[in-house]
């Protein structure tokens, strides 16, 4: 008889419970338990007959994918519950009737187009280490950048110890006590866009996401989310595949 059995990780992904990488850290933590006892890391489940919690909350397959497009405001994390009771992203999309979560995230201060679904392997394919989905990002900064500070932010810079990748960057406009550039990264590391900034001595006065692949923000207003089309998904799907 073929083996019904799947990777804990894979079936909490696929209930919408968090990203593959996320639900490995739950499971490290002792949050996720197989018909009442404590999981490991490498277990693996029979959905049709073994019982899931995590935290205590019974965790069942959905069967309808989400793919949502959010405009982040500023002061919300990027998580769906936060234990020091901060704003979080799960607030502005409250009114759905089945749970997703971020795919990848934003800071706290910055704003603009995060992706959210219940979708594991979507979030898998557009988070994985080995993809380098390009993400743009409106920038406002003070003091403007130099023409050399310009193409030191295109090659890379050392932060964090160690070299990021080529990016783009390309300036919108120009005034006396501020600029805006358009700046489009092919990795995603921690607060990278405000840290090389920072190396510059430059501030990051805004920060918003604009653009994910071909994907834009268009004119959805702060706050609100949409659905994605089915073509939107496959052309994220496609550009995953490529890269």
């Amino acid at each position: 008889m073929p083996d019904s059995k799947i990777r804990l990780q894979k079936f909490m992904a696929e209930s919408g419970v968090a990203s593959r990488r996320k639900s490995e850290e739950l499971i490290s933590q002792g949050k996720v338990r197989v018909n009442g006892k404590v999981a490991q890391i490498g277990d693996k489940i029979d959905p049709k007959h073994d019982k899931i919690t995590v935290s205590g909350k019974r965790v069942a397959k959905q069967k309808k994918t989400v793919y949502l497009m959010l405009n982040k405001p500023r002061g919300f994390i990027t998580t769906m519950n936060d234990e020091r009771d901060r704003k979080c992203v799960a607030e502005l999309v409250s009114d759905l009737n089945v749970r997703v979560y971020p795919v990848g995230r934003l800071d706290r201060e910055s704003e603009g187009l995060l992706l959210l679904t219940n979708d594991g392997e979507f979030a898998n394919a557009l988070t994985h280490p080995s993809k380098h989905i390009p993400k743009t990002y409106r920038v406002t900064i003070r003091p403007s950048i130099t023409k050399q500070q310009a193409t030191d932010f295109r090659n890379g810079i050392e932060i964090d110890g160690r070299m990021t990748a080529p990016a783009d960057l390309k300036t919108i406009s120009e005034e006396e006590n501020r600029t805006v550039v358009e700046v489009t990264l092919y990795e995603g590391r921690n607060r990278q866009i405000r840290k090389m900034f920072e190396n510059f001595g430059i501030e990051v006065a805004r920060l918003k996401r604009i653009k994910v692949g071909n994907l834009k923000l268009g004119m959805l207003k702060q706050g609100e989310y949409r659905e994605l089309k089915e073509e939107e998904v496959n052309a994220l799907l496609e550009l995953a595949e490529r890269v």
